[in-house]
């Protein structure tokens, strides 16, 4: 077939089936349908007159051909991506650029919804997909799939570039009524106090690994898969969480809740921005890093809910 002739979005279907091996999984990789998939295995399969992938019972296996012309698809994934992001001069006013960021929500209450503004009036046509890190996202920012990936020092890809957007402090917050929260909090208080806590994709978050360092356990007696949920689950209650001190200040005004420093000395969380290392001179990239970077430094917090 010739190049001319060829769909290029069937490299990117190809490598999705090469890492999933299931047609499904492929499809929910690229947020596309189930029957989308299936036809662009059909096409692959035309194109490169081979099966490609073939079940076996519940198993999809690479053929010889696949598992050789793999490696020169992602290869070749890569090579476009860094030609038609770096091709041409960024201008923020008439861009129709789409950025693809993984952040958590937290992050996008804190700091993508500020930028929402800031897009409004410097740059209306850029666009923002953003979606939820998970055990993916590490190896999706070293694909290129993603442009920005912002997480805790702990959860980045060793082999990219990263920058300092901001630290996080933790706080210890509950309803205003709460008993333990109109007077001072010491630890035992804190220990024995029933806890609401986050848990993503079946592991801690930053502040449950910590606390495990530490040798502390608390009374854990509620867990949610989002940092959002707990400051909503504490009013009318005596639990308590440990949350951001910057989503803690956004969220405790509107649900009468109370912030108190912790009796414990926790450690604080550096939130850093990565992206591939061969986006360094991505002009659109480095507006957007600094965009994020000024709102980070004023600490610029606007509700998202």
């Amino acid at each position: 077939m010739r190049l001319d002739n060829f769909d290029l979005n069937l490299l990117i279907a190809m490598e999705a089936l090469l890492k999933e091996r299931s047609v499904t999984r492929a499809a929910a990789r690229l947020n596309i349908t189930q029957s989308a998939m299936s036809a662009a295995l059909k096409r692959l399969r035309h194109a490169f007159h081979d099966e490609l992938f073939i079940m076996h019972g519940k198993k999809m296996i690479a053929t010889p051909k696949a598992l050789e012309i793999g490696p020169k698809v992602s290869a070749a994934i890569r090579d476009l991506r860094v030609l038609i992001s770096s091709g041409a001069g960024f201008d923020p006013a008439t861009s129709q650029r789409r950025f693809l960021i993984a952040a958590s929500d937290y992050i996008t209450t804190i700091l993508m919804a500020p930028l929402l503004e800031v897009l409004e009036n410097e740059a209306p046509g850029l666009r923002i997909d953003i979606v939820l890190p998970d055990s993916y996202a590490s190896e999706r920012l070293a694909n290129g799939d993603i442009d920005l990936m912002i997480a805790p020092e702990p959860f980045l890809n060793p082999d990219h570039p990263r920058e300092l957007l901001f630290v996080e402090r933790y706080v210890v917050v509950g309803w205003s009524e709460n008993p333990v929260m109109q007077k001072p909090l010491s630890m035992e208080t804190l220990l024995e106090s029933r806890h609401v806590a986050v848990q993503i994709s079946g592991s801690g978050a930053f502040i449950e690994t910590a606390m495990q360092k530490l040798g502390i356990e608390r009374r854990v007696e509620v867990r949610v898969p989002s940092f959002i949920q707990a400051p909503w689950l504490l009013p009318g209650t005596q639990h308590l969480a440990l949350m951001h001190e910057r989503l803690a200040q956004l969220m405790a005004p509107r649900l009468s809740l109370v912030i108190a420093e912790s009796p414990i000395a926790l450690p604080s969380m550096r939130q850093m921005i990565q992206f591939h290392a061969t986006r360094t001179n991505d002009e659109g990239l480095s507006w957007l890093r600094g965009k994020l970077a000024e709102l980070a430094a004023a600490g610029s917090v606007k509700p998202s809910v």
